[in-house]
């Protein structure tokens, strides 16, 4: 199953939705593309059953989407100030 370890997955995921908004991705689809990533990483690195691949690559895809809506809100906040 998952490890707390795992979670370094979260931060690939960023960079990889990074590559492709530089590659020419409206950032409107960045969280699309986020799940899509995290759902394929559940899938493929986890031992588990497909449902349970499924929720984990749920949560790294939306963890990492969340991540980066988290912190560039708060560079626009810091910005306005």
């Amino acid at each position: 199953m998952f490890e707390i370890y795992d979670v370094a997955i979260i931060p690939l995921i960023l960079g990889l939705v990074e590559l492709f908004k530089r590659g020419g991705l409206p950032a409107k689809y960045s969280p699309f593309v986020a799940v899509l990533f995290g759902l394929v990483i559940g899938i493929v690195y986890t031992d588990a059953s497909l449902k349970e691949s499924v929720i984990v690559g749920l949560m790294l895809g939306l963890s990492a989407s969340g991540l980066y809506s988290g912190t560039k809100n708060m560079i626009e906040k810091r910005n306005d100030e």
